[in-house]
């Protein structure tokens, strides 16, 4: 039973480990069709819970072996907020990690529970997931437990939002033909002005399924961003499946292209030929455009 694993490296947060609250099987309030584990039956209370004990005795073990760690990563094979002493674990762990950051990746179920948003206010970083805005496709495609509420998920996150003034990220991660129409988007772009999070990740299926559904290419996902609002923070998150050859842009398409959107340097190299690069440096140079980091990640956008 491995409780920490890695250390990973990660771009945006360092050297990281994770921290598994569910390590002898799935236990989530989810089924969600793109899951990379197996099929499970949901529930809303873990059966097989590991003690806050063995929890820090493995991290402090591992802590004393990897003595540089940036980032330590609640998760769990299902759903970290149904661990029920997280609150009293975040305490524990607090107490023993110095200057390491906190993060916690959560599907969001429980955000309204005033016992969960207690323990999430004491972490570093919170990334919730959003995959849908209607009742509908939260059963279609992250197949919830009985008595979840899009709804009451949604106004969770904004009585969190009001609390929490650390980096609140959320994640949506796109299935082709079931989150990915006009109308859920229509919803999600909506609610999320009104959230106003730190930022938004914007990804597809990477990883073996649990149920057959279909991933979206870059260049689908990278439409689907600008159907959002511009001034949402967006990072596409995903680079697979491109297929597209890079495209020339003029100063003129750079400079409205980043008006509509920001771009990341992940996003220049996919999208833009040598020359197109050029132009952006110049852009760059000249002061007309400007890089700012949101959570880990930079973005090139119009100069203030």
């Amino acid at each position: 039973m491995n409780i920490i694993f890695g250390p990973v490296n990660s771009r945006r947060f360092g050297k990281s480990l994770g921290i598994d609250l569910s390590p002898s099987k799935k236990q989530c309030n989810f089924d969600c069709l793109y899951c990379e584990l197996e099929p499970a039956k949901t529930m809303d209370s873990y059966e097989d819970v590991v003690s806050i004990k063995e929890i820090i005795e493995a991290l402090s073990k591992t802590l004393t072996i990897h003595q540089d760690i940036d980032a330590l990563t609640i998760t769990a094979n299902g759903e970290p907020t149904l661990y029920p002493y997280l609150s009293e674990l975040m305490d524990e762990i607090n107490n023993i990690k110095g200057n390491i950051k906190t993060l916690i990746l959560s599907n969001s179920a429980n955000i309204h529970e005033q016992k969960t948003q207690e323990a999430l206010l004491k972490f570093d970083t919170v990334k919730l997931s959003l995959d849908c805005a209607t009742p509908r496709c939260l059963k279609r495609l992250d197949r919830s437990h009985e008595g979840i509420d899009i709804e009451v998920i949604k106004e969770g996150m904004l009585r969190f939002k009001s609390k929490f003034s650390n980096p609140l990220i959320i994640e949506i991660l796109m299935v082709k033909g079931i989150n990915d129409g006009v109308e859920e988007i229509d919803k999600l772009n909506k609610y999320l002005l009104t959230l106003n999070p730190t930022r938004i990740d914007i990804g597809t299926i990477d990883r073996p399924p649990a149920y057959k559904v279909e991933a979206l290419s870059y260049e689908t996902l990278r439409d689907i961003s600008l159907k959002f609002d511009s001034n949402l923070p967006i990072y596409i998150a995903s680079r697979k499946k491109v297929v597209e050859k890079p495209s020339s842009y003029t100063t003129e398409d750079i400079l409205e292209t980043i008006k509509k959107r920001p771009l990341t340097p992940e996003d220049i190299a996919v999208l833009f030929d040598a020359k197109s690069a050029d132009r952006l440096k110049k852009l760059l140079k000249e002061k007309k455009i400007e890089t700012v980091n949101s959570s880990g990640y930079d973005f090139f956008v119009i100069s203030s």
